[in-house]
């Protein structure tokens, strides 16, 4: 690999890195929000935290674009790092907005409404 592909594959891992730790403080925060009762906000921060993951996703496919699908880049503990981070943030991103649910149902008197 090229120092400058070198270059380019250390700073899409750190982009990636940004974007899904901030989809998980963002889906983290839309929680406690909601747990205090504030769910218009919660509901904010949710939509932030999708707007990271899809920013994450970006980055994502400029890593995949860079290897070309045959393997010319180095599975790094760092690249493992932040896929593991995309993941969680993933999921805590759709946790969070079955949790905001149910704290809107119960705050609304345990209705489906």
């Amino acid at each position: 690999m090229s120092e400058i592909v070198a270059i380019e594959f250390e700073e899409e891992i750190m982009l990636l890195l940004v974007q899904a730790g901030a989809a998980r403080s963002a889906a983290i925060s839309a929680l406690r929000l909601a747990r205090e009762g504030r769910f218009s906000e919660a509901q904010q921060q949710l939509a932030a935290a999708g707007e990271s993951i899809s920013a994450a996703h970006q980055q994502q496919t400029a890593l995949i674009g860079l290897d070309e699908g045959s393997g010319k880049l180095p599975v790094t503990l760092i690249l493992v790092h932040a896929q593991d981070h995309l993941m969680n943030a993933m999921l805590i991103q759709d946790l969070a907005g079955e949790i905001i649910e149910l704290y809107r149902r119960t705050a609304a008197g345990g209705t489906d409404a």
